[in-house]
């Protein structure tokens, strides 16, 4: 099928709905600019640089044609005040974390100062692209998640093109609609206030710096220490005189470093040593990159995350659960190994195991258990486990284990409740296609590690009783039942009347309610992957 007749297809197909979401427009004689969008617009792939198969191409012509051509942006003698708007909103992309070059502003800025037929046509298509573009961008973020990282598995829907444009010609200020397109929420709007404060902080010269040197130790008397004051005053943890030249890491200065410590996910002990260095060094345009960058998440994520949920954030290895906007339980969670990472999605939590069992996963099986049957093949029955073949268990000392191996494994291992099983007391059940989910763990002295990337790709959560007590709560179990039933040993399943949402983020940047910024490093080099696509998108054409 030629390009043109598949444009005139598309026409068709999305007339339907163009005409559902725009009430038409007053017919009116065809007026100079009007005429010349049409002949543009016809001619699509020499302006823009498109072919005439690019389904954007259709969206422009269709969208154009069922206006008669009649412009948004601008009039037969010149742009509307709509349009300098527009193109205000543009320059000024930066605030939300964006990138103005991406909309063509430089080009829309030149034929802004130009009055011919022509120039004023193609600024209403420019404008119009740029619209749809950030539109879009704002509402459902510059790229797509599957293209940033084969283990984030979000689906944003971006506004429709119509929609957008009928919004844009209703609106009599274009700026509160398109702020309206952005993510309405207050953790979207805090991480946007902090990325301007600090790139104003950036204009005047950003933060001081500390020398390199010797762990600093509370107490200890080094030259380093007024560098150390006037940066913990900059980035608000010391709140003190920045200016005192004392040379004593005193006790204030030590508390100002662990609200530091805390912020960045560091251990906090109040000692400057590599780790704290390194983070108090970080240039502020990298700490506004990163803002930039959970920006661009959040605008994947959905405004209504539920009315009761839980929430994760697999770069801070934490968990809260949300109730009516405020926090009742949070937990430090223990999350996949960078080579075995957790993945992003959202599901609800539909039923809870106490005294579960583990079935133990092939890949473990075969790559971490067969070596100690090897070894010892009774060792693993004092853990609990049995071995079946065939769905049958068998003695383990039946078996030549010496002649088995990992790609011929033909056994199953279980491990039975108890005190030793993998899994805890309790797990949490969302059932995905990733076979992850939230879940106890004998191996609680992880927790107390400030990096805690050491599983599989499950979730090992901190206080999972306590938190079960939480989940089914509404259903009538207290902490004193669950407890009953752990003691009993028997496996119990508790299906949820109402399944409870449960969102599991990657986020290296936050702000909190009370103004304060943390970070955390990238554990899983997933903000590497999506500078590089936003990069990828720069270099895309555009209609």
């Amino acid at each position: 099928m030629s390009g043109l007749n598949r444009l005139a297809i598309g026409i068709w197909c999305l007339l339907a709905v163009v005409v559902a979401a725009t009430p038409a427009p007053a017919q009116e004689p065809p007026k100079q600019v009007a005429r010349e969008i049409a002949q543009i617009v016809r001619d699509g792939e020499v302006v823009f640089g498109l072919d005439v198969d690019d389904e954007r191409l259709f969206q422009v012509y269709a969208i154009y044609h069922y206006r008669d051509f009649t412009p948004i942006w601008v009039r037969d003698d010149g742009p509307k005040t709509k349009g300098r708007a527009l193109l205000d909103a543009l320059m000024s992309a930066d605030l939300e974390g964006l990138v103005p070059s991406d909309y063509q502003v430089g080009r829309i800025s030149e034929l802004m100062e130009r009055t011919d037929v022509r120039s004023l046509a193609e600024l209403e298509l420019q404008l119009t692209r740029a619209f749809l573009d950030y539109g879009r961008d704002l509402s459902a973020g510059r790229v797509s998640p599957a293209e940033v990282d084969r283990d984030t598995h979000l689906t944003p829907v971006p506004v429709d093109a119509a929609i957008l444009l009928d919004g844009a010609e209703r609106a009599d200020d274009i700026l509160p609609y398109l702020a309206s397109l952005a993510p309405q929420t207050p953790e979207y709007d805090r991480l946007r206030d902090k990325l301007a404060e600090l790139r104003e902080r950036a204009e005047h010269g950003g933060w001081p710096t500390v020398p390199a040197g010797a762990t600093l130790k509370p107490g200890m008397d080094d030259a380093r220490v007024p560098a150390l004051r006037a940066y913990l005053a900059a980035v608000g943890d010391y709140k003190g005189d920045p200016e005192d030249t004392s040379t004593l890491f005193d006790a204030e200065l030590v508390e100002a470093v662990k609200a530091f410590q805390a912020r960045h996910g560091i251990d906090v002990d109040g000692a400057v040593g590599p780790a704290t260095l390194a983070a108090i060094n970080t240039p502020i345009e990298e700490r506004i990159e990163t803002l930039a960058l959970n920006l661009e998440r959040r605008r994947w994520m959905p405004d209504d995350l539920g009315e009761r949920y839980v929430f994760v954030n697999l770069a801070d290895q934490f968990l809260k659960v949300v109730d009516g906007g405020r926090t009742i339980h949070d937990a430090r969670l223990v999350v996949g190994k960078p080579y075995s990472r957790t993945p992003v999605f959202s599901d609800s939590i539909k039923y809870v195991v106490i005294n579960p069992d583990w079935t133990v996963p092939a890949s473990i099986a075969r790559n971490e258990y067969l070596p100690r049957l090897r070894d010892a093949p009774g060792s693993l029955a004092a853990q609990g486990f049995e071995i079946l073949a065939g769905g049958q268990p068998i003695d383990p000392r039946s078996v030549d284990w010496s002649k088995v191996t990992a790609s011929d494994f033909p056994y199953t291992l279980r491990q039975q409740p108890g005190p030793n099983n993998a899994l805890g007391a309790i797990k949490f059940m969302f059932p995905n296609p990733f076979n992850v989910y939230l879940h106890d763990t004998p191996a609680t002295s992880l927790f107390e590690r400030s990096q805690r990337t050491f599983s599989h790709g499950c979730m090992r959560v901190e206080n999972p009783l306590d938190l079960g007590a939480i989940v089914l709560g509404p259903q009538g179990w207290t902490r004193e039942r669950i407890d009953q039933v752990v003691k009993s040993g028997k496996k119990t399943v508790v299906t949820l009347e109402h399944p409870l949402p449960i969102h599991i983020t990657y986020l290296t940047a936050w702000v909190n309610k009370d103004g304060s910024v943390h970070f955390r490093n990238d554990v899983y080099g997933r903000d590497q992957r999506l500078r590089e696509a936003l990069d990828r998108s720069r270099l895309a054409p555009g209609f």
